[in-house]
């Protein structure tokens, strides 16, 4: 059986990340078909972004979660921190249907919120060994307490 030359072994490590995070944007992705539709249905607060806005911003952030993993697992950090990191992509990938496709406002925003405390968590177990990967999630972090104010005002406001 052939080797994998080392050069190359390092690179290949970041495929599990890139799927694991690509699978939480296609759970996403499938339970948004309507998203347009529900969101510009919506009454929305006057911080509300444009729905063209949501597509470009997370394909970003998706790539800087699956690096950030990525580096945090060659770090060598605990492996006990990974668990946060997939609990935020299994609150990441539930908030979309639960929001979009279920309707439910309120329930997607309990999610949301705990996201936002995974991510957080994650963020501070990452930089104990990798600064950078810790990083790498704080842009993330941002825009989901953006959109957990988002889906709040929702709720109030519908």
């Amino acid at each position: 059986m052939p080797t994998i030359p080392r050069r190359l072994r390092a690179p290949l490590t970041f495929l599990p990340f890139l799927a694991a995070v690509a699978v939480a944007a296609i759970v996403g992705g499938l339970a948004a078909a309507d998203a347009r539709t529900v969101y510009s249905g919506l009454e929305l607060p006057p911080f509300a972004p444009p729905a063209w806005l949501f597509g470009p911003v997370w394909t970003v952030l998706y790539i800087g979660i699956a690096v950030s993993g990525w580096l945090y697992w060659r770090s060598n950090g605990d492996r006990r921190a990974l668990v946060w990191y997939v609990a935020q992509l299994v609150l990441n990938a539930a908030w979309t249907p639960l929001f979009f496709a279920a309707g439910a406002y309120t329930v997607a925003l309990v999610d949301i919120a705990l996201l936002d405390v995974a991510i957080a968590v994650t963020a501070l177990r990452f930089r104990r060994t990798s600064r950078v990967s810790a990083a790498l999630l704080l842009p993330y972090l941002a825009w989901t307490l953006y959109a957990t104010a988002l889906n709040a005002a929702i709720v109030v406001l519908n």
